[in-house]
């Protein structure tokens, strides 16, 4: 029987209708891979609560965190780098595959779930990181529920950093895994331009050819669609807000088939 590694992100669970979509993600096989590319939810416990079923559905759980999971409250006491941290821990207990821990191979490809963050690089020629973020007409909530409570753009630098020496050990093909894309492209379909401020980094360009990635996962956009860039494809892969209507350019099956071995 054949196994399937498959791929989701952006689940958005304290959603009703989000909750019942992933109360039906099933396997085909008891053998198959699911990646969960972040924003399951926004407090801890919902993440853990939502992640739970699945690893009993499925073989192995992966999952990278997204911005949702990183949003603090003023009143939480585990915040920042600390909170990450903390959801690594919990999700490590039930099982679940996180950017910290080896690398799992599937067939003879190796998952990559990987955490690099943004650092406002996404930007018009000519600005600055402050000035790109003070013109922007939209402002993500991250600005409230992130930045304060941490140096975002130098701890991109130290996630990209920690995230290329980990990869630069890794032989053969990889599928990389990360909640924002690695490159630039898949934001040109943002109606708000603004918007991709706050959707990764130009250090990670090269990195899809450079690891010998098959395909590059990310979610965040919300825009299900494929993007070539180098002869490589960076899937969005998101379930997204159940109120969002997606242009029949950005539709995909879902969850995403990502790759089948015997």
């Amino acid at each position: 029987m054949a196994r399937t590694l498959w791929a989701v992100s952006d689940l958005h669970v304290t959603f009703k209708e989000n909750q019942a979509v992933v109360d039906r993600l099933a396997p085909c096989d008891p053998g198959d891979w699911l990646i969960v590319a972040g924003d399951v939810a926004e407090r801890i416990p919902q993440v853990v609560q939502a992640l739970k079923p699945l690893t009993k559905r499925f073989a192995k759980v992966i999952w990278v965190p997204g911005n949702h999971e990183l949003f603090n409250r003023s009143t939480e006491r585990i915040r920042g780098k600390a909170r990450y941290r903390a959801l690594v821990g919990e999700l490590r207990a039930i099982g679940v595959v996180t950017p910290e821990d080896p690398y799992p191979v599937f067939g003879n490809v190796t998952i990559c779930p990987l955490f690099t963050l943004y650092d406002y690089s996404f930007r018009p020629l000519g600005l600055t990181a402050k000035q790109a973020v003070a013109r922007a007409k939209i402002k993500l909530d991250d600005e409230l529920a992130i930045t304060p409570y941490v140096d975002i753009e130098k701890w991109c630098a130290e996630r990209v950093e920690y995230s290329e020496d980990r990869l630069n050990t890794v032989r053969g093909q990889t599928i990389l895994v990360n909640h924002w894309p690695l490159v630039v492209e898949p934001t040109h379909r943002l109606r708000e331009p603004d918007i991709a401020l706050w959707c990764g980094t130009t250090a990670t360009r090269d990195w899809a050819v450079k690891y010998h990635a098959q395909l590059a996962i990310h979610g965040h956009l919300h825009i299900p669609a494929e993007t070539r860039v180098d002869g490589v494809s960076h899937i969005d892969v998101s379930l997204g807000y159940p109120f969002e209507k997606h242009p029949p350019h950005a539709r995909r099956r879902w969850p995403l088939e990502v790759m089948r071995v015997s």
